[in-house]
Parts: structure tokens; C-alpha cells; sequence
């Protein structure tokens, strides 16, 4: 089959891959301009243009899709349908129209729940316990289109948003694979948009810590919000992002406010949270310092019992 790929970030890769390993002819790559990256803002290739050069495949980085211009060319590439992983913009109509099979999605989690840019950091911030992957033919609404297959998965009790994320892109290719070879085939089944989620793009100030939340609320933040924003909070005035957390289940901790440091003694670092709850710290970064573990975070650093975070 003669596909455009449209796709931008480390999870679209794995599609790109699986399409060309499964014989299909892959006639363009769009995929979102280099943008500057790293301590000295060079210009950086995204991961999908990096693997396209490598495959000798055309790439294709319009600033702007929503010209005439951008849209002739589209065109011209006389494809059979377009295939889109993560490509990072809303494409308009005439683009999902414009090939005879239309555009197919990857989308990371199992529709209609978690619609938009996150669905995987908003699937584990409100403590989901499973999710998946959907493959859907697009239409103009965001993420509205008809579910062509679908396939879940438990999400680990531990597991973070970016290992997540590098799971579901595994899955998300074995599923697309699937629904290239059967797409003649397969039934369309609409959404039922009255059971819709959304996950929006993350926002800066969702990381900070609200340290009246319970426990396990801040746990799930600590895991879903990596690698953006991540959660962080305030310690004698100086960001303190916490990278790995747990709930302690100690019940012998009586305290008055929220944040209040517990116990801070070898690899020991509990915070008092909302409902009388315990978060035991494990991996933290304080501004300006390298991550690290709280034993060695404590050994450099030493916190007061009774202190305040926030």
C-alpha cells in the first residue's frame, strides 16, 4: 500500500518501522520542523525525521499544512491513505480527505476516554489502572473518529508516563500493522461520544504539588507528569522535583500541616499529605543539583523535622 506517515516524537518510530518492515511503500514522511533543544538550543531533528534519513525516505516539514500550496503538494504524492502517529497538529479536512482510503490514527489510549494531546500522563495522573491503544479513521473532530481496532493493557503500578508511553508504542505498531492488512475489511464502530475524556496538553503549573492532595494522588502526578511538567514543589525557596514517590503505609505519623517533613534519616524521606497520608519520597532533584536518590539527597542536605515543603 502507498502511504504518507505523519508522525514526530520517539513514540511514532516504532509505526514507522512496522510499516516498512510489513512491505508497504512509504511515499512521505511529515513530521513537525527541527526546534532547538538541549543546554545550547541547537537545532535538533525530530526522532522520526532522524529515522526516515536513515531508510533513504522523503521528509517533508511544512511550518504551515493550512495553505494551498501545502495542500497541493500533499496531494502529490498520489498516496493510498495517510497514516498519523503523534504528527502534533490538528490536520484540516481536506488533508483526511485527501487520499481514497483517508487518514488512519494511532492514538494511545482506548477511546472515547482520554481524547487529545496527553492520554497517556492524564490516564495515569486519575489513577487508571489499565488502558490501551485505538486505531481510528479520522475526521475533523479531535479524536471523534471511528474505532477500527482496539487492544488494551494493564499500566503497572509503578510505571511512569514515559515507560509507558515506550510500551504502548510497541503495541500501537503491532495494532496498526493489523489494520493496514484487514483496513478493506474491517468494521467501523462509532464512538460513543456521551462516554468522552479529555487529556489536554499539559500546562507548566499542573506540576506544582498540592500537598493537600492525598498520597496516592501525588504519587500518580510523580508518575504521570514525566517528562513534562513533572512535579515539583518548594524547599527554602528553590524548586524540588520529585521524580519517583510512593504512599507510606505507616499509620503512627500524627500531623498538623500539609507538607510537613516527617522523617528525613537515611533513605527514609516521608511528607505529610492530605487525609492524614504519608508520600515517602525516593528520587528528587533539587534546583541547580543533579537527580538522585534520597539516601544520597540526605547526605548532602539536612532536613529538619516539622520543616515545610511548598
Amino acid at each position: 500500500m502507498k502511504i504518507v506517515f505523519m508522525g514526530t516524537p520517539p513514540a511514532a518510530v516504532p509505526s514507522l518501522e512496522k510499516i516498512l518492515q510489513d512491505g508497504h511503500e512509504i511515499v512521505a514522511v511529515y513530521t513537525q520542523p527541527d526546534r532547538p533543544s538541549g543546554r545550547g538550543n541547537k537545532l535538533t531533528a525530530p526522532p522520526v525525521k532522524e529515522f526516515a534519513l536513515q531508510n533513504d525516505l522523503p521528509v517533508f516539514q511544512p511550518t504551515r499544512i493550512k495553505t494551498p500550496e501545502a495542500l497541493e503538494l500533499f496531494k502529490s504524492h498520489a498516496a493510498e491513505v495517510a497514516v498519523v502517529v503523534a504528527y502534533g497538529r490538528i490536520l484540516p479536512a481536506t488533508f483526511l480527505e485527501a487520499f481514497p482510503k483517508g487518514a488512519i490514527n494511532v492514538h494511545f489510549s482506548l477511546l472515547p476516554k482520554y481524547r487529545g494531546a496527553a492520554p497517556v500522563n492524564w490516564a495515569i495522573v486519575n489513577g487508571e489502572s489499565k488502558t490501551g491503544v485505538t486505531t481510528m479513521q479520522m475526521d475533523a473532530g479531535l479524536d471523534t473518529g471511528n474505532i477500527l481496532l482496539q487492544t488494551d493493557t494493564e499500566i503497572g503500578a509503578e510505571e511512569n508516563s514515559v515507560e509507558l508511553m515506550q510500551r504502548l508504542s510497541s503495541v500501537g505498531a503491532a495494532l496498526l500493522s493489523e489494520t493496514l492488512k484487514h483496513l478493506d475489511k474491517l468494521a467501523q464502530i462509532p464512538q460513543n461520544h456521551e462516554a468522552a475524556t479529555l487529556a489536554p496538553i499539559m500546562k507548566k503549573e499542573d506540576g506544582a504539588i498540592d500537598w493537600k492532595m492525598n498520597a496516592t494522588e501525588i504519587v500518580n502526578r510523580v508518575r504521570g507528569f514525566q517528562p513534562f511538567p513533572t512535579s515539583f514543589t518548594k524547599y527554602q525557596d528553590k524548586k524540588l522535583t520529585i521524580w519517583k514517590a510512593g504512599e507510606c503505609q505507616i499509620s503512627d505519623f500524627r500531623f498538623q500541616i500539609s507538607g510537613e517533613i516527617l522523617e528525613a534519616k537515611g533513605d527514609k524521606l516521608f511528607v505529610g499529605c492530605g487525609n492524614q497520608t504519608v508520600l515517602r519520597i525516593e528520587e528528587l532533584q533539587l534546583e541547580g543539583k543533579r537527580r538522585m536518590t534520597t539516601r544520597d539527597f540526605l547526605n548532602g542536605i539536612k532536613l529538619q523535622l516539622g520543616e515545610k515543603l511548598g
